[in-house]
C-alpha cells in the first residue's frame, strides 16, 4: 500500500466571536466560540459562505486545545453542506495561552490540524458524505483559516 494523497478542495475563512467561557472541568477548561459567518473558496471559482450560527466548543490545556466545530457553508449556488470538524492545536504553553488571549501568534509555532466530516443533500455534493478529509488551520484574532483536502 502506498500514502494516500491529498487533493485541495475549498479553504474557510471562518469569522468567529468573543468567546464564551465556561470556567475550568476536569478534562481542562472549556468554552464555547461563536461562528459568525465567513466565506467559502475553492478550486475552478467555487465560491460561497459560511453561514451564522455554528458554534466551536472547545476544551484548553496548557500546551493544547481540542477543538469541536459545526457549521453550515453554502456554495454561490446555494447547496448547502454541513461541517462538523474536529481539530488539535497545539503549541508552546506561551503560543497556547496568547491565542487563547485573541492575540496574534505566528502560524508557524502551532500545530492546527482538523478532520472535518462533511455531508450535504446537495446532488452535486452527496459524494462528500463517503469520503475522508484532513485540513490545516490557522487561528487569526477574530477569523480561523481552515483549507480541506479531500483524502484520495
Amino acid at each position: 500500500m502506498t500514502a494516500p494523497a491529498l487533493e485541495e478542495l475549498f479553504t474557510l475563512r471562518v469569522e468567529v466571536g468573543d468567546p464564551v467561557d465556561l470556567g475550568p472541568a476536569p478534562d481542562g477548561h472549556r468554552r464555547m466560540v461563536p461562528i459568525l459567518g465567513g466565506t467559502l473558496e475553492g478550486p475552478g471559482g467555487l465560491a460561497g459562505q459560511v453561514l451564522p450560527g455554528g458554534a466551536d466548543h472547545q476544551v484548553l490545556t496548557p500546551g493544547f486545545a481540542l477543538l469541536d466545530a459545526q457549521y453550515v457553508v453554502e456554495t454561490a449556488a446555494g447547496e448547502r453542506l454541513s461541517v462538523h470538524n474536529r481539530g488539535v492545536r497545539s503549541g508552546s504553553r506561551q503560543d497556547v495561552a496568547a491565542l487563547a488571549r485573541g492575540e496574534v501568534v505566528d502560524p508557524e509555532r502551532v500545530y492546527f490540524r482538523c478532520t472535518p466530516r462533511l455531508s450535504s443533500a446537495a446532488p452535486g455534493w452527496a459524494w462528500v458524505c463517503g469520503r475522508v478529509f484532513v485540513a490545516t488551520a490557522h487561528r487569526h484574532p477574530h477569523r480561523v483559516d481552515v483549507q480541506v483536502f479531500t483524502v484520495l
